[in-house]
């Protein structure tokens, strides 16, 4: 048997050590790195600083995020109903007489406006003086129950130029007089101011209807007939405060006297004591 006279050669001490690092190194190398966990802290120093970052992350989205509602998605409150009773009181009766269709009563502006009647009566004939005073081209007067701006009669002419402007609006003499016999004689039957005016009035009725002169005011007993009355727009346009202040008839009638003396002319006279002569 041959012996090698040399004796075994040992690695140096720490050599095998070193080859294993150095291939596991190699190893590390060319797998790729999960930058997962704490590598990704690590790789991220920003992150790893700030403790709450990861916190805030999860309320990124404002919308997800839980919190009191914004003004903007509050519900509007309706607005609060205006104060009248604040409001100062001439200016306001001024307003709303300006617009009204027909006489305003006391007792209505009151109630609109939040104050006593007597407060609302002191108030209009305040007004109605300082207008006189000053001499305006309207003023304020209290017709029909109720209280509403015309127009002065010094300025009539122009008032009657610009509404008129060529066109007549005049009642007929017809119905001019049947329109006085409802006003002396109301509640009246139509039959009744035809017998008055001696002609039939059916026709001058309905106009003076259509016009809000006169309307119904119930039934006549017995004969059923529709009785008529005047209306407040009628006092309106005469420039009255009611039918009490309608011209007295008087002195607008003939003397008794005349009057037989017409009835009896071209009316035979006839004695029954008288004998006649065969």
């Amino acid at each position: 048997m041959t012996v090698d006279p040399r004796p075994p050669q040992h690695a140096p001490a720490g050599t095998g050590d070193t080859a294993a690092s150095r291939a596991a190194t190699a190893e590390d190398a060319a797998a790729p790195r999960d930058l997962t966990g704490e590598d990704a802290s690590a790789a991220d120093p920003a992150s790893a600083a700030d403790p709450a970052s990861a916190e805030d992350a999860s309320v990124a989205d404002p919308a997800s995020a839980e919190g009191p509602a914004s003004v903007e998605d509050a519900p509007a409150e309706d607005p609060a109903p205006p104060d009248v009773a604040g409001l100062a009181l001439g200016p306001a009766l001024e307003a709303v007489l300006m617009v009204v269709d027909e006489p305003a009563t006391e007792e209505h502006l009151a109630r609109l406006l939040e104050r006593p009647r007597r407060q609302i009566a002191d108030a209009l004939r305040e007004l109605a003086d300082e207008y006189a005073r000053q001499r305006r081209g309207f003023d304020l007067r209290l017709v029909a129950g109720g209280w509403r701006f015309y127009t002065r009669p010094a300025y009539a002419p122009a008032v009657e130029r610009f509404v008129l402007d060529g066109q007549q609006a005049r009642l007929t003499q017809a119905a001019l007089e049947t329109l006085a016999v409802v006003a002396y004689r109301q509640p009246v039957s139509r039959s009744r101011v035809s017998a008055v005016r001696g002609v039939n009035c059916d026709g001058v009725m309905r106009t003076l209807l259509q016009r809000g002169l006169v309307e119904e005011s119930g039934t006549e007993d017995g004969t059923g007939a529709i009785l008529y009355r005047t209306t407040n727009y009628f006092l309106e346009r005469m420039g009255l405060r009611g039918l009490d202040e309608l011209p007295e008839l008087a002195p607008f009638l003939p003397e008794a006297d005349a009057v037989e003396a017409d009835s009896l002319e071209g009316v035979p006279s006839f004695d029954p004591d008288s004998t006649t002569e065969t």
